[in-house]
Order: C-alpha cells, then sequence, then structure tokens
C-alpha cells in the first residue's frame, strides 16, 4: 500500500444500530476501490471485517476491524464498529481516533436506539458525519418515511444529498438534489438523464431544504438567497464541506451495500466533504516541562503516536494499533513510551485491513496502522520520542457493571484461563477479571450478558479453557446490635507440652465500620501481656469468615478483660484458637445482623420511560432521591441493594428500547430485611452440610 501524505487521509468509523449493514457497507467500499476481487458477505463469514471466529459464527461484529481503501489518489481508513451495545468499548477506540462519521441507517427498521447514540457520540467527539440509508434495494422501504423520522429526531440539519430511483419495484438509479440530475444504473456505470415527473416534487422540496441549509452558513449567502438569487454548485459544494465540517449540516444519502449501489458517490462524497486530521486540533502534556504540546497532525512536528487499540494475534503475538497524532514515524524508528519510561525499536511497520497486515515505511501524522511484537505497550500508552515525551489523554470507556462469580470446570486449568483472560482484558478493555478475595469468589465484569457468553464462548474455542459461571455471591457483611460477655478455655494434653488458652471477652458495637476496634482491660496479669497479640490475631481471623453466614465481620468491639494460663502449656497459637471460639460464642449472643450493600444508582433516559423505571426501582426496594435533565434526557437517582441489581443491564435495555443507560458507585451498609437475612442464612447452612468450598 502507498504511503499518504495527512491531507489525503480520511478517517472515517461507521456507526449505527446493530444489524443496520455498517460491515455489509465496508465490505461494498473494499470491492470498488479494488482492495478485494468479490465482496463477501456477512451470512457466509467471508467479510474483510466480521474476520474473528465469534463473529463469523454469530454473524455479527464483535470488535472494530479498519479497512483502509485507496479512492482517488486518497486514503479512507473505514472504521467498521459494532452495533450491539455490549460492545461500546470498541466504539468508543474507534471514536477516539475517528475524524468524521457515517451512521448508516437501515431503511427496513428505520432510526432505532443505536442511531441515537450514534449521534450522541458524533456530539460527544465533535465528529462531522453523513447519514447513509440502506436497504434501498427493498421496494417496500420508504426512503421518505427515514428522512422524515430523522427531521423530526435531529431537526432542520438533516438534508438529503441524494434520492432513490425506482422503477419496476426495483432500484435503478439515484437522483443528485444538488445538481438536479437523475442518474440510471447501467452495469457499473451511472448514467445520467432527466429526472422523472414522478420524483420533481420530493426532489425540488429536498433541494430547498438544502438551500435552505446553505443560505444560513453566511450572510452574505443569505442575503442573496432572501432576494431570489442562486447559488451556483461550487458556491453549495464549498458551503456544504464548511458547514459539514462543523455540524450545521448533515447529508442524507441512500442506497444498498448488498448491491454496492450508491456506495461510489459516498466514497466520492468522503473524500469531498470529510475533514482530513490536519483539520483537527489535538494536544498532548509534555511531561518533562509540563508544557502543552500542540500536535494537531503536523508533521513538521516530533513524531507522536497514540495506541488506541491491542489485537491478539496467535501468531506474532499482539498488534498495538496507533495513530499518528505528529510528524512522520518510519519503520525502525527509536519511539518512547511515556508510561514505562522506556525506549523501543519499532521494527516493522503495518496498515491492517481486517486481520491480513501490509508493510509500509512510513506512516504521516493522521494515518492509522500498526505495530508488532510490542508486548509492553498497552492500549491507551502514549508514544513519542525521548527527547520529546509527550503524553495524551486516555480515551473514555463505559464502565462494566454486568459481572457473573465463575469457576473453573478442571482445577487444573486455572492458570491457562488466568493467561487466557488476561490477553482477552488486553483486546478488550471493557472485560475484567478479578478475585474477590472478601467473599472468596471470583468475578469477571463485562458490559452485558452477551459479552460475558462470547467471553466464556472464547476461553473455550480459542483457549480451550471451559468455566463455568453463577450469579455472584452479593457482599454482606455480619455484624452485632447488641452487647455480651463470653468465655472460652481453649485445654488438650497430646503428650508432652500440653495447649491451654483462657480468655474473657466482652462484645459490643463499635459504631464504625472497621471489622473490630480492641481493647484489654487485664488487671493482676491474669493473661499475660505478651498473648494480647495473640489475642488480637484471634480476633482479627475470625472477622475474616463471620459466624452468622460466612461473610466478613464489621463494627465489633472486643475488650479482653479476664482469663488465664498455664506457665508451660499456654502458647500464643493457644490463646488465638480460645480467642477465635469465644468470638462465635460472643458474636451470636451479640444480636447478629446481616448488613447489605446500597449503592446510588444513576439512571439515565428519555422522558417517555421515567415512569416505567421508576416504577421498576420501586419493586426493586430503591429509593428515588430526585431527577436531574441533561441532554434531552432524564437523570434518575435512587438508592438500591446490590443485589436487586443483577440482570438490571438486560432489563433496564428492554424497558427502554436500548436508550437507557445506567452507572452506580457503592453507598453505603444497611441492615437487610428479616426474610433475606433468613434466606441468606439458610444457604450458608446448607452449604456448609453439602460440604462446598468456596472458590
Amino acid at each position: 500500500m502507498k504511503v499518504y501524505t495527512t491531507d489525503k487521509i480520511r478517517n472515517v468509523v461507521l456507526l449505527g444500530h446493530g444489524g443496520s449493514g455498517k460491515t455489509t457497507l465496508a465490505e461494498a467500499m473494499a470491492f470498488l476501490s479494488g482492495a478485494v476481487s468479490r465482496p463477501g458477505k456477512v451470512e457466509d463469514g467471508s467479510t474483510i471485517s466480521d474476520c474473528d471466529k465469534e463473529e463469523i459464527r454469530r454473524q455479527i461484529s464483535i470488535s472494530t476491524s479498519i479497512v483502509p481503501v485507496e479512492w482517488t489518489d486518497f486514503k479512507i481508513n473505514v472504521l467498521d464498529t459494532p452495533g450491539f451495545f455490549d460492545f461500546e468499548g470498541e466504539v468508543n477506540e474507534a471514536m477516539s481516533v475517528a475524524d468524521g462519521a457515517i451512521i448508516v441507517v437501515s431503511g427496513k427498521a428505520g432510526v432505532e436506539a443505536g442511531t441515537e447514540r450514534a449521534w450522541d457520540l458524533c456530539e460527544k467527539y465533535h465528529l462531522p458525519r453523513i447519514f447513509f440509508i440502506t436497504d434501498m434495494d427493498i421496494d417496500s422501504v420508504s426512503y421518505r418515511q427515514v428522512l422524515d423520522d430523522l427531521n423530526a429526531m435531529f431537526g432542520k440539519k438533516i438534508a438529503p444529498f441524494n434520492m432513490p430511483l425506482r422503477e419496476d419495484e426495483k432500484l435503478a438509479g439515484y437522483i443528485n438534489v444538488i445538481q438536479k440530475k437523475a442518474f440510471r444504473y447501467q452495469g457499473d456505470e451511472a448514467i445520467e438523464e432527466d429526472v422523472p415527473e414522478y420524483s420533481m416534487e420530493y426532489m425540488n422540496q429536498y433541494n430547498d431544504s438544502l438551500m435552505e441549509a446553505v443560505a444560513e452558513t453566511s450572510e452574505e449567502f443569505l442575503d442573496r438567497y432572501l432576494s431570489g438569487d442562486t447559488f451556483s454548485e461550487a458556491e453549495i459544494r464549498a458551503a456544504v464541506r464548511s458547514a459539514i465540517s462543523d455540524g450545521s449540516i448533515i447529508p442524507v444519502e441512500s442506497g444498498s451495500g448488498l448491491m454496492q449501489r450508491g456506495v461510489y458517490t459516498l466514497l466520492d462524497d468522503i473524500v469531498k466533504y470529510m475533514p482530513s486530521a490536519d483539520n483537527r486540533q489535538m494536544s498532548g502534556i509534555n511531561t518533562q516541562t509540563n508544557e502543552v504540546f500542540e500536535a494537531n497532525f503536523d508533521i513538521l512536528k516530533p513524531k507522536t503516536a497514540f495506541v488506541f487499540k491491542t489485537i491478539a494475534d496467535p501468531f506474532i503475538g499482539y498488534y498495538s494499533l496507533i495513530k499518528i497524532r505528529s510528524g512522520v514515524v518510519k519503520a525502525d524508528d527509536i519511539m518512547y513510551d511515556v508510561r514505562t519510561t522506556s525506549e523501543f525499536k519499532i521494527g516493522k511497520l503495518y496498515v491492517l485491513r481486517g486481520n491480513k497486515a501490509h508493510e509500509v515505511p512510513e506512516l504521516h501524522a493522521g494515518d492509522l496502522g500498526a505495530l508488532a511484537k510490542q508486548t509492553s505497550i498497552k492500549t491507551g500508552d502514549t508514544l513519542s520520542t525521548k527527547s520529546n515525551p509527550v503524553m495524551y489523554a486516555k480515551m473514555e470507556l463505559p464502565v462494566p457493571y454486568t459481572y457473573l462469580r465463575w469457576k473453573p470446570v478442571r482445577k487444573s486449568d486455572v492458570d491457562k484461563i488466568a493467561m487466557a483472560m488476561a490477553k482477552i482484558a488486553a483486546e478488550d478493555q471493557t472485560f475484567r477479571f478479578e478475585r474477590d478475595s472478601a467473599n472468596r469468589q471470583s468475578l469477571i465484569y463485562g458490559m452485558g450478558d452477551l459479552h460475558l457468553e462470547i467471553i466464556q464462548s472464547k476461553l473455550l474455542n480459542e483457549y480451550k479453557a471451559e468455566i463455568t459461571v453463577d450469579r455472584p455471591k452479593v457482599a454482606f457483611r455480619e455484624t452485632i446490635r447488641k452487647n455480651s460477655d463470653a468465655e472460652y478455655k481453649y485445654k488438650k494434653q497430646t503428650g508432652g507440652h500440653g495447649q491451654y488458652g483462657h480468655v474473657k471477652i466482652k462484645f459490643s458495637p463499635s459504631g464504625t465500620n472497621d471489622p473490630y476496634v480492641f481493647d484489654e482491660e487485664v488487671v493482676g496479669g491474669a493473661v499475660p501481656r505478651n498473648f494480647f497479640p495473640a489475642v488480637e490475631k484471634g480476633i482479627a481471623s475470625s472477622c475474616e469468615k463471620g459466624p452468622l453466614a460466612g461473610f466478613p465481620v464489621v463494627g465489633v468491639h472486643a475488650t479482653l478483660y479476664d482469663g488465664s494460663f498455664h506457665s508451660v502449656d499456654s502458647s500464643e497459637n493457644s490463646f488465638k484458637t480460645a480467642t477465635e471460639q469465644c468470638f462465635k460464642k460472643g458474636f451470636m449472643e451479640a444480636g447478629p445482623v446481616l448488613m447489605e450493600p446500597f449503592v446510588t444508582l444513576k439512571v439515565t433516559v428519555p422522558d417517555s420511560y421515567i415512569g416505567d423505571v421508576i416504577g421498576d426501582l420501586n419493586k426493586r426496594r430503591g429509593s428515588v432521591m430526585g431527577m436531574t435533565p441533561a441532554n434531552g434526557k432524564q437523570i434518575i437517582e435512587a438508592e438500591v441493594p446490590q443485589m436487586e441489581l443483577f440482570g438490571y443491564c438486560t432489563v433496564l435495555r428492554s424497558m427502554t428500547g436500548g436508550r437507557g443507560d445506567f452507572s452506580y458507585e457503592f453507598s453505603r451498609y444497611e441492615q437487610a430485611p428479616g426474610d433475606i437475612q433468613a434466606k441468606v442464612i439458610a444457604d450458608y447452612q446448607a452449604q456448609l452440610a453439602s460440604g462446598e468450598g468456596d472458590d
């Protein structure tokens, strides 16, 4: 592949609802540009971008793929993103390096939740965008209806650039709204002809809307428009290019990705109207001087690059995907990783097309490429030179809130599973795995049920590591509500030295969130001072796994006030054991209760779903604290028991048609209701009786 200068590069992300046709459109772009000799199909598993085994099997996009296409001496880096919300992290990675967006809308399905999310992302990242309505080869699809829905949703910014030309229930061509000309498909060509009479009304209507939008781009144009003057095609296109960049005009184009219709025009318009990277600002911090480094994709400035994604390759190891943010990066350059404060030699430079790597000698500012075999580099790292150590801000990634408890099917696979999960986590920044020591369970976190299902499938099929998953244990805590006074004498004779420890301890609520507070009031040397640490160790170990239901203990004040010892048989271990037994007895006599965790939950939904969401939260024992308007939606804030949020991601999406989001953070512990305490304790006793161990 040729080397392209910054002004000849377009980085465009494909966004839209799952199943809207993004991958098919990317395949059509690759075919028309000559990148592939024949277009692949999603259902055949033969597309460039959906090359992962899970993607082929499920016929959905799971990760972002780059499909660079060469078009009229320009390079368009097409970033094909997943549409399912479980893979939102992949979309955010692509957004962090895109300079423009194509929002794909299925003509059959119309404007969906994924369309709205795509728009919101473009607003957040200030990306110019073009709508592409696909499925125009299906006669029952109404272009006008989808256009009306886009206007109703996003306002007068929406400006149709073309409209489908249909004859005999087939897509026969398209009408260019700017030129007011029709183009009929004849083989691979589009032959110009007059606009049919039956299309004139809507074409004129769309042209008027476009001219109004053009007129509003400057006072001069507005005066001319109001005086009845017309604009030349060159003036229109110049105004449109500027208006698309600042977001005041959003073009709408149409066609069929499956039939490669309308895609030629779309590629032309990406080159004409989408900005190159050097039209965007980008700054970092020089970590040596603490001064702002204005990179701005300037090739004359010191070389810097941002690692926006990592791909695990079974043969190469890791590919680190980068965007050059300043200068020109060449093969064999020495680069500096600011995070690790280490230099390394790049070796070979690549451009990825799907899972195929093409070697290139250099990459200019604004371009996307890949480094191979750099195991120390992580997603989010900044690469620069040691003399100009620059760090860019990390990309924003969503937090995974869906989690499951897992166990290995074969205990011998534990190490293999850990290594496999580490590789998956390096690729997927929204997957997390950790050990919950307090509750003795291993957890995996993801963006939703589908995400975690695919993680399990990858572990099994790619790494031959099988796990089972279950509902996670809620992090209950045990505490006491009353005072008690307990005594325990540990006495054991085994031949030779025996064991002897005798303690009397008062227990009371400490009123703190610490596991315990330890005091001693021993008089007369009943328990020698050198055994006090052993007593405290016994209390500490007892608090790790409470006697009520096996959960960590909090809020206990233990006061050692008496006991006895044996000059020969007493030892630290004897007093520790005596204390542990005394703790069990005293704890159970002091009104033990289970405390359940509460979280502060924030749910962001459109106004029309507020009633449903609040009703559901009430069923979950939640208390709504208030609502705050934000960007046309409402943020509902509530306090909810954490155990009631299991499966909430799926329920909220179903309830709001995918338009709801949520986040939460730990708030406090409160005493659990009696019925819940009884069930948790009964489950624990049954587990003990069956001999089941913890993870």
